[in-house]
Formats: structure tokens, sequence, C-alpha cells
């Protein structure tokens, strides 16, 4: 495991809930993203330096009898993609 690359969110994204949109938003310079309740838990494992595979493990051990790999590795491949995660 200890070759598995690690993501963490992105600096410029702020993630925080709110009130008003009645769901977490990522925040940053040119505007604001809804993100709907599994994105935002998604999202919040990667608060720090982690690999794919522990987020994996820790939303099963969180929400057992579910399979995740294939939703948690899709998201990610999105937030890649829209820079809300980075390597690090």
């Amino acid at each position: 495991m200890s070759d598995e690359p690690k993501y963490q969110r992105n600096a410029m994204f702020r993630m925080q809930f709110e009130k008003a949109q009645d769901c977490h938003v990522l925040l940053f310079p040119e505007g604001m993203v809804k993100l709907s309740e599994s994105a935002a838990e998604i999202l919040t494992q990667f608060d720090s330096p982690r690999s794919v595979l522990e987020v994996i493990a820790q939303l099963e051990e969180k929400f057992p009898g579910v399979d995740l790999a294939q939703d948690v590795n899709e998201f990610v491949e999105v937030a890649r993609d829209k820079k809300w995660l980075e390597n690090c």
C-alpha cells in the first residue's frame, strides 16, 4: 500500500456546509460547487494525504456491507480532473 499515490484536497478549494444550500460546497475564487452527500463524504476523507485504498477501507468500515470501490475510484478521477484533489 505504500506505493499507492496519496491525494489531499487542494488548498484552493474550501469545503464547508452551507445551510442556505442544505449541502456541502466547495468554495473557490471563481465560484462554488454544490456536492452530493456521497461526494462530500469522500472529499472529507482527503483532509490529509491518503491513498484511494485507505479512503475506500475507511468508508467501507463506516458503511459496512457496501462495496464502494468503484464509486470512490470514479469520484477521485473526476475530483483530480477538476483539481479538487492534488497529489502529495
